[in-house]
């Protein structure tokens, strides 16, 4: 089986080599102009580091010591996400994969592309078929998308309850609730109809389509017909595995957020000063902007959301807690898995074992390999 190279040695399509990479080069230039403007020009605004790094230095072996566990089981638990999205895949497997595609995500300009091919190199090796691997990429981030909007909704009622909303925090829940109900229903009509998913996949190209001409690129054909290949594709996951699907995104997400309130706590930040529910609420809206790819796993973009609203209101030296939880928790859940992510290369690398056609694959995993779609009868009997 051929295997994908992902070794960077990139060619054009005519055989010759690229020029200089000057885009790569401008996306680091770039990325590192945000993060120093936003470490040296706009962290110390917030927060002295002088403090931060003394309430960090104060941290004890066991505080430090049970977060870097938190953190080591929020990364285990995307893991099942993974195997859930893509049936036949190992927990093992899912592990390595993933530890991987993040590391390259979290240190390379673009490295989400990059992630994207390290993975489908990893997964192809092991007998997974491209269209399985695409299918579960597109779900995984579904899910993904309806966590991180509904999360907003739930944190704002709950502040609703604790008496602490105010006219800003209403029109954002309204405008989330009403970004994620329109989500579902696209989503849900996607699945019922093949001419509705066509319609939604051809609206959907017209917009980028729209929007690619705005700069000069040529249009993108064939939506429709892959919305329609996406929802034959997807009607049979998610028949037998939407709930295992459902259950692994939200302990993913809760269990990110509870590495930043244990670090928040573990630095002194009490409940009377930062409740869990304004931890909750901070951590939701921040998960939105990470979306935004301008540095490498977001990095100085999620420290700068967190500070600012976290330390709304506290003194300098709350202030300065704050952010020295912030700091720890990005270590944990940025840092941590880029070591972690080489060593799942090397053993990608060196393993041999694993390897195996996509018929060996399907004869180990059985009935779980892929779950064809069922007839689906659409009204009109069309």
């Amino acid at each position: 089986m051929e295997e994908v190279d992902t070794s960077g040695a990139a060619s054009s399509q005519d055989g010759k080599p690229k020029g200089f990479p000057w885009k790569r080069i401008v996306q680091a230039l770039i990325s590192l102009a945000i993060v120093a403007g936003i470490f040296l020009g706009v962290m110390p605004l917030i927060a002295d580091y002088g403090d931060v790094f003394d309430t960090i230095r104060a941290m004890t072996g066991l505080e430090i010591g049970s977060l870097v566990a938190f953190g080591l089981w929020n990364l285990m638990t995307y893991w099942f996400v993974l195997t859930a999205a893509l049936p036949g895949l190992r927990l093992r497997e899912a592990a390595v994969v993933n530890q991987a595609s993040t590391a390259v995500s979290n240190t390379l300009p673009g490295g989400g592309v990059i992630g994207v091919g390290v993975s489908i190199a990893m997964l192809t090796s092991w007998g997974f078929r491209i269209g399985s691997i695409g299918r579960s990429a597109v779900v995984t981030g579904i899910w993904n998308n309806f966590v991180k909007l509904g999360m907003p909704v739930l944190a704002l009622a709950l502040l609703a309850l604790d008496g602490e909303l105010t006219p800003t925090r209403v029109t954002a829940a309204a405008i989330g609730i009403i970004v994620l109900i329109s989500a579902v229903v696209l989503f849900g009509l996607l699945l019922r109809s093949d001419r509705l998913a066509r319609a939604i996949g051809q609206g959907v190209g017209n917009v980028v389509n729209w929007g690619r001409k705005l700069f000069r690129k040529e249009p993108i054909e064939g939506w429709g017909e892959r919305s329609s290949g996406f929802r034959t594709d997807t009607i049979g996951l998610l028949r037998h595995r939407w709930l295992w699907l459902t259950v692994a995104t939200l302990l993913s997400h809760i269990s990110l957020y509870l590495v930043l309130l244990v670090a928040l706590r573990h630095v002194g930040v009490s409940q009377e000063e930062l409740s869990w529910i304004a931890v909750l609420a901070a951590f939701a809206f921040v998960r939105l902007i990470s979306a935004l790819p301008l540095t490498p796993g977001g990095v100085g973009i999620v420290e700068l959301g967190y500070a600012a609203v976290l330390t709304i209101g506290l003194d300098d030296i709350t202030s300065a807690q704050v952010v020295a939880a912030i700091l720890v928790f990005r270590a944990v859940t940025y840092l941590l898995p880029i070591p972690l992510g080489l060593i799942s290369y090397v053993i990608w690398r060196l393993n041999k074992t694993w390897k195996m056609s996509e018929e060996q694959r399907a004869e180990l995993a059985g009935d779980a390999y892929d779950y064809g779609p069922e007839p689906v009868v659409e009204p009109g009997g069309s």
